[in-house]
């Protein structure tokens, strides 16, 4: 089994319980390092500067394939049906409709 990941679709849990959901489409696959674009400002405001001192995130990835199209659709598929566009439940703040088939491996 390869360690190497293609492309992912993943989901970053904050220490409140937050989450946000992202891809990683970048050339070579999936970098360890990555760890999305969220607005900084949004989980800013749900932090002290203390907490924000020692921050842990949980970092799971819920989708792989070889294919950006797919990766790019099942990402508006894991937002909707995580509810992380919701504010009480996550911080991404983009509400995509699900379209297409995906032909690749749900992990």
């Amino acid at each position: 089994m390869s360690k190497h990941f293609a492309y992912v679709v993943y989901r970053i849990t904050f220490p409140n319980g937050k989450i946000y959901i992202g891809k990683d489409v970048g050339s070579g696959g999936h970098s360890l390092r990555y760890f999305g674009s969220w607005n900084n400002k949004l989980v800013e405001e749900d932090f002290s500067k203390e907490e924000l001192l020692s921050l842990t995130l949980k970092k799971d990835i819920l989708f792989e394939s070889d294919n950006v199209g797919d990766v790019s659709r099942m990402e508006g598929v894991l937002i909707v049906e995580h509810g992380s566009n919701d504010p009480m439940i996550g911080y991404n703040r983009t509400h995509r409709r699900q379209s297409g088939m995906i032909r690749s491996r749900h992990i």
